[in-house]
């Protein structure tokens, strides 16, 4: 199933080198936060390696260190910034290739299976509404997204493609998953220059399966 919409501006974000259009124009998954006086850090869940990512035809993937909270040289993405902005109980790491290849995984750890179920529907449906917050950013992008469909691991995980393109012709393809495994919520985002055809949406799907597997 495609989704193509129309409208609007993306504007004054910086992003991961390589990812799409809007990782190009800003890509954070949350928000750093301090740890609430008293609290006990918590302990990240388990977070993929570089060979679990899609393999890439010229360079190997580099894995960043898991880190507490979000990247602070990223502002918020305007598709999962919000759902995903927790802070002291969220966990990234990014990844990157020597060419135009990037991707990050992003988990959050909620306080009960209820809040999970919420949490990873929220953005579920952020992913779903990119294009329209993409296009009302900038009238220059256009916006696809892709239903590539649900995975059957752990509590459930789901996968899309968001492509965009510019007016002068600057092409970007993105993938997307969410999955959740008891009260841990995960989105994978990996992305490059190209379209739909330049996306490996079958050995994503399997980094999809991995990645909700490792969390705990």
């Amino acid at each position: 199933m495609s989704k193509r919409t129309r409208a609007g501006t993306l504007t004054g974000l910086t992003g991961l080198t390589g990812l799409t259009a809007l990782t190009a124009a800003g890509l954070a998954l949350g928000t750093v936060l301090a740890v609430p006086a008293g609290a006990a850090t918590p302990r990240p869940p388990g977070f993929l390696s570089a060979a679990d990512l899609p393999p890439h035809p010229s360079s190997p993937w580099t894995a960043g260190r898991v880190t507490a909270g979000a990247s602070p040289d990223v502002e918020v993405d305007r598709c999962l910034g919000m759902a995903l902005g927790d802070g002291w109980d969220s966990w990234y790491r990014d990844f990157r290739t020597d060419l135009d290849t990037s991707a990050r995984q992003v988990s959050v750890e909620l306080s009960s299976v209820s809040a999970a179920k919420g949490r990873f529907s929220r953005v579920d449906q952020d992913i779903k509404s990119c294009p329209a917050w993409i296009e009302q950013a900038d009238p220059e992008v256009e916006a696809t997204l892709k239903d590539y469909g649900r995975l059957n691991v752990e509590e459930g995980a789901h996968v899309y493609g968001l492509h965009t393109e510019t007016s002068w012709g600057a092409t970007d393809i993105r993938l997307l998953s969410v999955g959740r495994d008891g009260t841990t919520v995960t989105v994978v985002d990996w992305g490059r220059l190209g379209d739909f055809g330049d996306a490996p949406v079958k050995a994503f799907k399997k980094t999809t399966v991995t990645a909700v597997n490792k969390l705990h």
